[in-house]
């Protein structure tokens, strides 16, 4: 099903196959999405009852080959604190009497009273270094343990897709075992063309573990490298030689526009600014998730020890835009939804580095000077409760940043949880970077590099928020493991 193209005979129904999804849920509205396997007409209902009495009906778009027959409508006129039902039938452009079986879904939008609380769950990798969907595994597995966990809402922290990571059907295990891939014809290589970039998203919805968490909980999704390539920035030329195509924005365009195509996000509908994935999405008094977008408007990865540097891992826009957006803010907590970590050093080659982490433990230099920015706004303005969430690295950690252990000591503490992969490669911790004084007070990963989820080292974290103390409860969770590590945090603190 994955690798199928649309069907072009006009004879049979609509079929939405590859299920539906909500995104960026707020009070008052959402964005619910559909691909179909032809040409049709997306039409929504809602309800608040599971036997749609008295639905309310919202005319969506024709579906077809410009946006692979995806498309994505938004929900207005939503009342906070609801569970609300809804139903997705697509109908032929043709003859309206012709219509698909409908497809179904719930999601709760979030509440105007504090007392009731938040919960969400966040992680990142999907489908990386060679492990894709395994069904003598159970497939993507930790999808079927989020949703169990009923979550108001699911953070997908980037690497959404690995398009420059083929699947082969076979992976020699290290004890002898074999691991078997679900393959298609896109993921036989890696993506160059707008056909390839949208077949990895494709292949994922292949998994019925995820096609069942998306029809259940909705998502607030970012970007990072590996939906286009490894660590790359704009600007660069590949010297891959599997890359036919070297312009790593020519690259970047097609998958940006993929990556619109196979997720409900609003900033990235046509007609929206383009390459706008960073935003705000608002979940009530107690919770503002800001979602950062730390590729587009990066510079070109270095040894990272500059001086000055105002364009940095963010852009002055985005900086700009980040102050602004917090400062206006009044929910309890603020999650930046960052798509890399602070103060984890991440290599990019021999001299060059990806993240913001130079590996020099002295003053800020590079990408650091950004970051500091930052974090002395957040301490000058008093601003409270922020906390980073991110994933990337492929192993589970929480670092206290304290201003004692760092050699720029301009902040707020604050705290950063890493989650990650879903399904994908896991690898040995990072090195610390000590200019903003992480403490890592817990750490999970492998000794070896590309550890199998079939050896485990799949996490995701879990977030919940009390409505009576306002309180902040982060926890790091492994797929089939429980529990690892928990940290409560107190509301109304800077920096958190």
């Amino acid at each position: 099903m994955a690798g199928a193209a649309p069907a072009q005979a006009f004879g049979g129904r609509p079929s939405a196959d590859w299920g539906v999804q909500v995104g960026d849920v707020t009070g008052e509205s959402g964005l619910v999405w559909v691909r179909s396997d032809r040409p049709a007409r997306m039409v929504v209902e809602t309800s608040a009852t599971e036997s749609f009495r008295r639905p309310r009906r919202f005319a969506g778009p024709l579906l077809g080959p410009d946006t692979d027959f995806t498309g994505t409508t938004r929900l207005r006129g939503l009342e906070p604190g609801q569970r609300i039902h809804y139903r997705v039938t697509l109908v032929d452009p043709d003859d309206h009497r012709r219509t698909g079986r409908p497809v179904t879904g719930t999601f709760r939008t979030p509440s105007a009273r504090r007392s009731d609380g938040v919960r969400f769950v966040w992680s990142g990798d999907l489908a990386g270094q060679g492990w894709g969907i395994n069904p003598e595994v159970g497939g993507y597995r930790a999808f079927d343990e989020m949703r169990r966990l009923d979550p108001d809402f699911f953070l997908f922290s980037g690497d959404t897709i690995y398009a420059d990571g083929p699947l082969t059907e076979t992976v020699a295990l290290p004890d002898g075992r074999i691991w078997r891939n679900v393959t298609t014809e896109e993921k036989a290589k890696v993506a160059e063309t707008l056909a390839e970039y949208r077949g990895n998203f494709r292949y994922n919805l292949a998994d019925e573990n995820l096609r069942r968490f998306n029809a259940q909980v909705p998502a607030i999704v970012q970007w990072d490298d590996h939906e286009v390539t490894n660590n790359w920035y704009p600007g660069e030329l590949l010297e891959d030689d599997r890359y036919t195509e070297k312009s790593v924005d020519v690259l970047a365009a097609r998958a940006r526009r993929a990556f619109s195509e196979y997720f409900p996000i609003p900033s990235l509908r046509p007609g929206a600014r383009e390459g706008r994935v960073h935003r705000v999405v608002r979940r009530g008094p107690l919770l503002d998730v800001f979602v950062l977008d730390m590729r587009t408007f990066r510079d070109r990865n270095s040894p990272n020890r500059q001086a000055e540097n105002a364009q940095g891992i963010l852009g002055r826009e985005q900086l700009d835009w980040l102050k602004r957006e917090l400062l206006r803010s009044r929910a309890v907590w603020k999650v930046i939804a960052a798509d890399m970590p602070i103060g984890l050093v991440v290599p990019d080659g021999e001299t060059d580095f990806e993240a913001i982490a130079n590996g020099d433990p002295g003053a800020p230099l590079g990408r650091e000077l950004q970051i500091a920015e930052l974090l002395r706004f957040v301490k000058r303005r008093r601003i409270t409760g922020t906390v980073w969430l991110t994933a990337d690295v492929h192993y589970t950690s929480a670092q206290h940043y304290r201003p004692e252990l760092a050699a720029f000591g301009d902040f707020a503490p604050f705290w950063e949880f890493v989650t990650g992969p879903i399904n994908a490669g896991s690898f040995p911790a990072n090195a610390l970077d000590g200019t903003f004084g992480p403490d890592r007070v817990f750490v999970k990963a492998p000794t070896a590099s590309n550890v199998s989820p079939a050896e485990g080292y799949q996490f995701f974290g879990e977030v919940a928020i009390d409505g009576d103390s306002g309180e902040l409860t982060a926890r790091l969770r492994e797929v089939g493991g429980g529990v690892l590590f928990s940290q409560t945090l107190r509301p109304g603190l800077v920096g958190q």
